[in-house]
């Protein structure tokens, strides 16, 4: 008996912002949802599993048209036309109440109800499959209680969207725990909902897949599902990549390269290393550039330097397919700011002044809410979430006047961009 475990496809996710971004590889990133349930069901084909588990999150949200759902159900039948049968559990974000049109399921499609769990035995396997969807969005309840107990004899699999507990950077949806996953005695829990790949436990098996595919800088890694094989009373796993576009955070330390003329091939350096043993991806990479060095005083008398130089390196990768999703500064400036503090000239009250507010959170937003309060009244509040402002080549949401760590960080890079222009090239106080 085999079978292919995953979770959260989020099928057709609008992947919003992405137009900010110059040369954008647009309709390959928006596609890539689908383009990766397609990789999966060859997957179920190549392999001839007996069975497909969908454990949650199948769609993003409510159908725009009819197009999501109708393209979804093509590869249900691709699956049924081989033998292979699919069973679906709802999650937060399809559950019964966010999905309002519907289009009748190819027979090989099991969604089980939202109502109540039940089970599905398939005899010729020796298998029982247990699961509940959701009936709305939020589900504050453990739903683990409610499934029915073990099926003697059987293999036993649990099917749920949950988010445990404990389990940090998550909403809480359906949460339960391990021992009560424990307390029904089944074999595997298939679960969704967490985007990262985590074994909870071997014995019995309780396995996040993750995600099929990353949507944004912060699910990086490899993406893809479980396979998994029983053989004479032995259960093996193995985790499958599927994804079409790998997401990447790669942080690079400047603090030994002296000139611009050096950061390309460090960069290349850096990317190649990266991305690796996955030719046949996109791969979408936030650049991080940290450490102290003097290409600060360039950033800041010449913005957007560094991120240009970034996206010069990518262009001579060879053989793979990079897009710079980002580049951010971490930089700092190897300026002596507490000897150019001690000055009585103009850059001496400058870095003074700004001590003064970055100590004081109040004055700081005082002085932010004089300087930027008139600028940012004017943007209707749904404009401004949808905008980001450049700082010295980091991308940020439009600043909210009560947030201080972002105030803090516009007022470090404005006294970064002074200094820079009122100190002479080549001059390092």
């Amino acid at each position: 008996m085999r079978f292919l475990h995953t979770a959260d496809l989020h099928i057709d996710s609008p992947l919003r912002g992405l137009s900010r971004y110059d040369g954008a590889p647009l309709e390959r990133l928006r596609g890539a949802t689908r383009r990766a349930l397609e990789r999966l069901v060859d997957l179920a084909l190549d392999e001839q599993v007996d069975f497909l588990l969908i454990a949650g999150d199948l769609y993003d949200r409510d159908w725009q048209d009819f197009h999501t759902g109708l393209f979804v159900r093509e590869q249900m039948v691709r699956l049924g036309r081989a033998g292979i049968a699919v069973f679906i559990v709802q999650g937060n974000h399809d559950a019964r109440g966010v999905i309002t049109r519907q289009i009748p399921w190819p027979e090989n499609v099991t969604v089980f109800s939202s109502r109540a769990a039940h089970t599905v035995c398939l005899e010729s396997l020796g298998v029982a499959i247990h699961g509940h969807s959701f009936p709305d969005r939020e589900v504050p309840e453990d739903l683990v209680p409610g499934f029915p107990p073990a099926v003697p004899g059987y293999f036993n699999i649990g099917l749920l969207h949950t988010s445990l507990t404990g389990i940090g950077g998550h909403d809480t949806y359906a949460p339960t725990t391990l021992p009560n996953l424990k307390s029904k005695g089944y074999d595997y829990w298939a679960l969704g909902h967490i985007h990262a790949r985590q074994v909870v436990c071997e014995q019995p098996r309780v396995v996040f897949p993750g995600n099929l595919q990353g949507r944004h800088a912060r699910e990086t890694g490899s993406k893809g599902c479980e396979l998994v094989s029983l053989e004479g009373g032995c259960l093996t796993t193995r985790f499958m990549p599927l994804a079409v576009v790998r997401w990447h955070q790669v942080v690079i330390d400047l603090q030994p390269v002296n000139t611009l003329d050096e950061l390309p091939g460090l960069v290349a350096q850096a990317l190649q290393l990266a991305v690796s043993g996955a030719s046949d991806l996109l791969h979408a990479v936030r650049v991080i550039l940290s450490g102290e060095t003097c290409l600060h005083a360039l950033e800041a008398r010449q913005p957007g330097t560094l991120a240009a130089a970034v996206q010069a390196a990518s262009q001579d990768v060879a053989g793979i397919d990079v897009w710079i999703e980002q580049v951010r500064l971490d930089i700092r400036s190897p300026l002596d700011r507490s000897r150019l503090g001690l000055g009585d000239d103009a850059l001496g009250e400058l870095v003074r002044w700004v001590d003064v507010l970055a100590s004081d959170e109040a004055a700081l937003q005082g002085f932010c809410r004089q300087a930027l309060a008139e600028v940012l009244g004017k943007i209707p509040a749904d404009v401004q979430a949808a905008l980001l402002f450049e700082t010295a080549g980091l991308y940020q949401e439009v600043p909210r006047l009560d947030d201080g760590p972002a105030l803090l960080a516009l007022l470090k890079d404005a006294e970064a961009t002074l200094l820079a222009r009122l100190i002479p090239s080549g001059v390092a106080p």
